[in-house]
């Protein structure tokens, strides 16, 4: 049975296009002839045989350096791959519309295809809504509080002391508000191609999905459901009104005192923010260290300064249960063998999020999950049903916004153009927005030790470097760590006002295989953060008190 399909081309500028377009799209299997009579007019009309694959013709397409932006069927009744289960209106749906999602779909409309995002939430996922820009907000405006509030400080007030901490909290609301509107809502006017779903979604098996109740059968799925706070199984914890991180930052009122369980990188901003809001804070964390992912200079500086600010740490606890005492909650908890409690006004659980894959059908749908409920996926983004792809948060790897859209990209065009990217996170920056900052490349000391490695550590303090002593802020350091064998720079952690920008340049340098020769040979612009690198790599070999202040 011959079809005849017409498709909108994009891309084409000469009669010279057209004749390649028509080329390309002969020379894909089962196709019997292709035309494009005007290319101005932009489309073709291909005539083929019911077993054509629509995704080989796009790629043929792609390949001669167009795209295809849509198309529809002139006889027959069904193309393959539509029809049979349901809508097949869309080439590429990508069920969740947060980074990832985003990323994806945009991917998608890019490479020509026609795009749906299934929402059943808020649009713009963890970061913009309840992650990076509302805790950012917040401790930004903390920072600006507690540098005009304290004793010690001679310079100009900011105004933000004169907020409350509800007006603080509505603050945030409208900048997330607005960020969610700007990046995300008004991102898809500017995509006709991306058409958006709200509902939730149900996997089928294969390549189908049931939303509200309607059935749909994609040419690929890309699964980008994000995740949700993680709850550890505490005896008593559900029977009382614990905050997560959510929560936690829109509280209206503030609590005079807080127990904060988790003291990774979330349990360390929020402790921070709600200290310098004027609330006693306790952490809480079963690792012998806070930070315990981090380089132990790290977690040593960040216990220093977070502790001088008062902030209470208790490590090496587990917590054994919660109850509420009155208007209070007691945590119980055994360290060193001996048990112990203590009563706070409210409780926070930070104990890290878990991928958001409940109830979405994935048994079903032939898709495997690990023991924490993440996505198995391939280096391709693919999981083991190969119509269904996974990015972000979902697949339980590195859960970062800039990790979500990288494999959200990813994940889009291996599902519409076969599996050709890799995903590669080796090189992964950290940062902890506490303050000071903690940022970190490549391996720890300790991992060094610990593979073997034979290696060599520079350690420079912030006071001996020029900016940090002119911006009166000479917290922290700069740590790096040299494969002795290949001289090049395999680790970087940094604790410092501005370590989250300065540790962009380390991140370059493992990437790319740096020596300490070459960061030694480049310019660094004299009183920068970033110029910190090239006064830790000469402490290698030089005591800093000898070099000049251009560092050289």
């Amino acid at each position: 049975m011959k079809r005849e399909i017409e498709l909108q081309i994009k891309g084409m500028t000469c009669d010279h296009c057209a004749m390649h377009v028509s080329k390309a799209i002969k020379g894909v299997k089962h196709v019997a002839d292709a035309l494009v009579p005007d290319w101005s007019k932009g489309y073709a009309k291909v005539i083929a045989d019911e077993k054509v694959s629509l995704d080989d013709v796009k790629r043929a397409v792609a390949d001669a350096g167009y795209s295809v932006a849509g198309y529809s069927l002139l006889k027959d009744e069904t193309v393959k791959g539509i029809g049979g289960f349901g809508k097949r209106d869309t080439d590429l749906m990508v069920i969740g519309g947060g980074s990832a999602g985003f990323a994806a779909a945009i991917r998608g409309a890019d490479l020509g295809y026609r795009v749906s995002i299934v929402e059943e939430s808020v649009i713009g996922g963890t970061c913009v809504n309840i992650g990076c820009v509302p805790s950012k907000t917040l401790i930004k405006a903390m920072s600006a509080h507690y540098t005009s509030m304290h004793p010690n400080f001679k310079g100009i007030k900011t105004g933000w002391h004169e907020l409350s901490w509800e007006d603080i909290v509505d603050e945030k609301n409208k900048l997330v508000k607005s960020l969610r509107r700007a990046k995300y809502i008004d991102v898809l006017k500017a995509y006709p191609e991306i058409k958006l779903i709200e509902g939730k979604a149900l996997l089928k098996g294969g390549n189908r999905v049931e939303i509200n109740g309607e059935f749909y059968e994609p040419g690929k799925i890309i699964l980008a459901l994000g995740a949700k706070p993680w709850v550890p199984p505490i005896a008593g914890l559900a029977d009382v009104d614990y905050l997560d991180s959510t929560t936690a930052m829109d509280l209206k009122k503030l609590p005079h005192s807080l127990i904060v369980i988790g003291a990774n990188a979330v349990g360390l901003e929020l402790a921070q923010v709600f200290c310098r809001a004027g609330v006693e804070v306790t952490v809480i964390e079963i690792k012998k260290r806070i930070a315990p992912g981090e380089d132990s200079d790290v977690s040593d500086a960040l216990l220093k300064y977070l502790t001088e600010e008062g902030v209470k740490f208790i490590t090496g606890a587990d917590v054994q249960r919660v109850s509420e005492e009155g208007d209070s909650v007691k945590v119980e908890y055994s360290l060193n063998g001996k048990g112990y409690n203590i009563s706070s006004g409210r409780i926070l659980v930070a104990t890290g999020r878990r991928p958001s894959t409940a109830g979405l059908g994935l048994k079903s749908a032939g898709i495997k999950t690990n023991a924490a409920g993440g996505i198995v996926v391939s280096e391709y983004m693919q999981t083991t049903n190969p119509e269904v792809y996974a990015a972000g948060d979902v697949i339980d790897k590195e859960m970062f916004v800039y990790t979500a859209a990288y494999g959200g990209g990813i994940a889009a065009e291996n599902a519409l153009k076969g599996n050709k990217l890799k995903y590669d996170s080796t090189v992964l920056p950290r940062v902890i927005f506490t303050e000071p900052q903690a940022a970190s490349v490549g391996i720890s000391e300790e991992e060094a030790e610990a593979a073997g490695y034979s290696y060599r550590v520079s350690y420079l303090p912030m006071n001996q470097v020029p900016i940090a002593l002119a911006s009166r802020d000479t917290k922290g350091f700069i740590k790096l760590i040299e494969n002795t064998e290949t001289e090049k720079i395999i680790g970087a952690h940094i604790v410092a006002q501005d370590a989250g920008n300065i540790i962009q340049t380390a991140v370059m340098a493992v990437k790319f295989g740096l020596t300490a020769a070459d960061i030694r040979n480049t310019f660094f612009p004299y009183l920068t953060g970033v110029e910190g690198l090239k006064l830790a790599v000469l402490t290698f070999d030089r005591e800093v008190s000898k070099l000049s202040c251009c560092a050289v």
